[in-house]
């Protein structure tokens, strides 16, 4: 079984930058896609950015410039690194994976991420 660890959340002024991260162990399949969806106070769920094994990326309008992805397949492990943070962007931060031959969708149990001064 596939479990997600997330780190790095925090609190940050408007601005700042924070890295995130998020690392599968367990009885691990292929993983395809690794990515973080986000979830604001009384919003829906979004896509915040994916990445392919092969590197492939893909992001949410609203951060595109200034939210980077990467992975280390070696290490099981997707990074996101935030730059010029906005109030905005205040959500609990979900890390998932797509793994396996049927293609299993793996939730991280969320890190909360806040912009305010």
């Amino acid at each position: 079984q596939v479990q997600l660890v997330e780190s790095g959340g925090g609190l940050v002024q408007p601005g700042g930058s924070l890295r995130v991260a998020c690392a599968a162990s367990g009885s691990i399949a292929r993983i395809h896609v690794m990515g973080w969806h986000r979830q604001a106070p009384g919003a829906q769920r979004e896509l915040v950015a994916d990445i392919a094994r092969d590197g492939n990326t893909n992001y949410a309008d609203s951060v595109k410039g200034r939210f980077t992805i990467s992975r280390d397949n070696a290490k099981n492990t997707v990074y996101l690194q935030m730059n010029n943070l906005k109030p905005e962007d205040t959500a609990v931060y979900y890390c998932y994976v797509v793994a396996g031959r049927e293609l299993n969708v793996i939730w991280g149990q969320g890190t909360q991420v806040t912009v305010s001064s």
